[in-house]
């Protein structure tokens, strides 16, 4: 899991924007809609290995 210090200083590489946890699935930047895969608990913080996610309506 990741420590609340570490997400405090990681940002988004395509954008510097702020992250959020997504549980178990990774770290979302809302700015891009990118979602940065976590590994054996290490972010991987690669913009082309990035997921696209579509902005959910709330």
């Amino acid at each position: 899991m990741i420590s609340k210090d570490l997400l405090e200083i990681l940002a988004c590489p395509q954008c510097k924007g702020a992250l959020q946890l997504q549980g178990v699935e990774g770290l979302l930047c809302e700015k891009c809609l990118l979602l940065y895969e976590i590994r054996d608990d290490i972010p991987i913080m690669l913009i082309d290995q990035a997921k696209k996610v579509e902005k959910s309506s709330k």
